[in-house]
Order: C-alpha cells, then sequence, then structure tokens
C-alpha cells in the first residue's frame, strides 16, 4: 500500500477538468476577481481527455479506487460523457462521481449515467430563491437546479448529494429550509463550513458557521442521531433523522480538521497535481505527459511525491497560514 509521511493511503483522485464556471458563487469565484477580463486557460493548456485516460489507469496502478470529476462547472467541458466512458472502464476504479452545480444536468443525467457515471454531486447552497440568485451572483433560477437533481436520480445516479457552504449572515438562516426540502427524498445534503480556499473569497474566522451549530438548527427541528462513516477518509460527519427521514452530512473542516484520514489527490485542468485543497504549488504532471516520459517513470514520480506528503494545513490553520497564497477552489474544484 502507498502511504504518505503520516501512514494515509492513496485512494482518492479529484479531476478538474476545466477552470471556466458559468455561476460566480461569492466564496469561489467572486466577480470582483473572475470579471469579464479574467483569462480562464487557453483549451491548449488543458489535459486532453486521452491525457486525463492514461494518467488515471496510473494512478489506479497505485491503490486509486474513486474518481471524481470537477471544476470549475464540468459539464461545460464540450464531450464530458466521452471523458466519463473513458474513465468508467479503468480497471480498479469502483466508484466515479462529479461535481456540478446543477445548471446542465438536467439534460445532461441521462447520458453521464449511460457513460458509467455511478453518482452526482450537485453544489445548492439554499433553496431559497433570493438567497440562492445572491450567492451564485448570475440570477441562475433554482428551479433548473433542482429539476437536475431529480433528472440524476431518475437516471440512477444516487443518492444525489446536495452540497451546501454556509457563512454568516448570508445564508445561516436558511439551514433548516434547506434541510427540510431535501427530507424524505432520498437524496443527502451535506452543509460545509466556509473554508479559506485560495485568497478570492474574503475568508474570515467569523464567517464560519460551526459544525456544532448546523447540527443544533437541524436537530432542533428533527432529532439527529450519528451514523457510522461508510469509508476510511470520509469528510463529511454523518447524522440520520431519528424518525427515518433520511441524512445530512456535515462537514467542519475548520472547527474539526479531518487531515489525519486524508486520502485524496487533486488534478488541476491543466496538468498540477495538488496534495492537499489549501496547497499553493502543484507538481507538473503534464510536463511529463507530453514531454515523452514512459509509463514507469510517471508512476515513480506520483510514488514519490505522496510518499513525501506531509499536509495538514487544517490541523494548524493560522493566521499566518491563512494569509498564505493558495491555488484557488475553481481551479482544483474543492
Amino acid at each position: 500500500m502507498l502511504t504518505d509521511t503520516r501512514g494515509r493511503p492513496l485512494r482518492d483522485l479529484r479531476i478538474s477538468i476545466t477552470d471556466r464556471c458559468n455561476f460566480r458563487c461569492t466564496y469561489c469565484m467572486p466577480k470582483s476577481v473572475f470579471d469579464r477580463d479574467y483569462q480562464f486557460l487557453p483549451r491548449a493548456e488543458l489535459l486532453t481527455f486521452e491525457e486525463i485516460d492514461r494518467v488515471t489507469g496510473l494512478f489506479a496502478q497505485l491503490g486509486v479506487q474513486k474518481l471524481r470529476v470537477t471544476g470549475g462547472e464540468p459539464l461545460l467541458r464540450r464531450g464530458v460523457e466521452d471523458l466519463i466512458g473513458r474513465l468508467s472502464a479503468i480497471e480498479g476504479i469502483d466508484d466515479l462521481a462529479l461535481t456540478t452545480n446543477g445548471s446542465l444536468l438536467a439534460r445532461k443525467a441521462e447520458g453521464l449515467a449511460a457513460a458509467g457515471l455511478k453518482r452526482a454531486t450537485v453544489s445548492l447552497d439554499a433553496v431559497d430563491e433570493e438567497t440562492f440568485a445572491r450567492m451564485n451572483d448570475v440570477g441562475f433560477d433554482l428551479k433548473t437546479v433542482l429539476e437536475g437533481i431529480e433528472a440524476a436520480a431518475a437516471a440512477g445516479l444516487k443518492p444525489v448529494k446536495i452540497n451546501a457552504v454556509v457563512q454568516r449572515g448570508v445564508n445561516d438562516n436558511t439551514i433548516v429550509d434547506l434541510a427540510g426540502h431535501f427530507r424524505n427524498t432520498g437524496h443527502i445534503v451535506r452543509f460545509i463550513e466556509f473554508m479559506d480556499v485560495g485568497n478570492a473569497n474574503g475568508w474570515r474566522l467569523n464567517d464560519v458557521v460551526s459544525a456544532r451549530e448546523i447540527h443544533d438548527a437541524i436537530n432542533d427541528s428533527w432529532p439527529l442521531e450519528p451514523a457510522e462513516p461508510t469509508h476510511r477518509g470520509e469528510v463529511a460527519s454523518r447524522y440520520r433523522y431519528v424518525d427515518g427521514g433520511g441524512e445530512i452530512g456535515i462537514i467542519s473542516s475548520v472547527t474539526a480538521p479531518f487531515c489525519g484520514d486524508c486520502t485524496r489527490l487533486r488534478l488541476s485542468a491543466e496538468g498540477k497535481l495538488y496534495t492537499c485543497l489549501f496547497a499553493h504549488e502543484g507538481f507538473d504532471l503534464r510536463a511529463m505527459l507530453r514531454g515523452g516520459s514512459a509509463d514507469l517513470e510517471i508512476i515513480e514520480a506520483l510514488e514519490a511525491l505522496w510518499r513525501a506528503r506531509a499536509d495538514r494545513y487544517s490541523e494548524i490553520r493560522s493566521e499566518v497560514t491563512v494569509a498564505l497564497p493558495k491555488v484557488e477552489m475553481s481551479y482544483i474544484g474543492g
């Protein structure tokens, strides 16, 4: 088993296939930074599907079992179904998921499922029209995203998980409404503490609504009980509704870090590998892929990268580390 300096195995690979998005969520791609003049990556700099397929096969040989396709908004990448088909055919990959803002999911869910996608996660921070429009900051309508969630479930991409980033004074007053909307549907809402990913989102500790606060707000309406993790490295603490109404998850990277069980590696859209969500520089894998490196050379480089990994940003978060340059979430997919 390939492990890092803290004994953590490599199990999960998150693959960003574009740095573009049609939303401007304030905690991820605020308009103040990602405006009309912002220069996104030229297509020639993005990894091709053939390159992604090749490197994922090598990762599978090193123990990767779970893949998550991300962005930006991955459904903006033309031919994404072709990529899903390639990845689903790789031996050793047991789970293939995709994270999306849901804007294009209703029209693409069936094709994605047919190509081999197993699960879909939809980023949705509120089921209140006004709050949702304010947070996506492009006035996108809530109905289309909700239709996408139902289309994903109908296509068999379930359980559909809904990721909601909670910010104090922004959408913390909608926590219970969001939980209630998806109770008894089979979908799982995962509430995420607002994190200091990148440097563009203006993160402040005072804006973080803690996992305990989120839990208590929901528990006051519908009593919760803890549920066991489904696997090592699971990022969300699971809770079931006592009355059988389903479950929720809470991701507490700020107030209860889980670095000790992190089994994830991230591949950016133009081929850089990041060993931590809060990293400031990555390993240039594209240079090896396009420079003629043999598979064995690449595998040896990947092994060395993981064995040297010592990241534990959330455990050591401080005023000093928060101010350090970090890669933006839209660049490596969260």
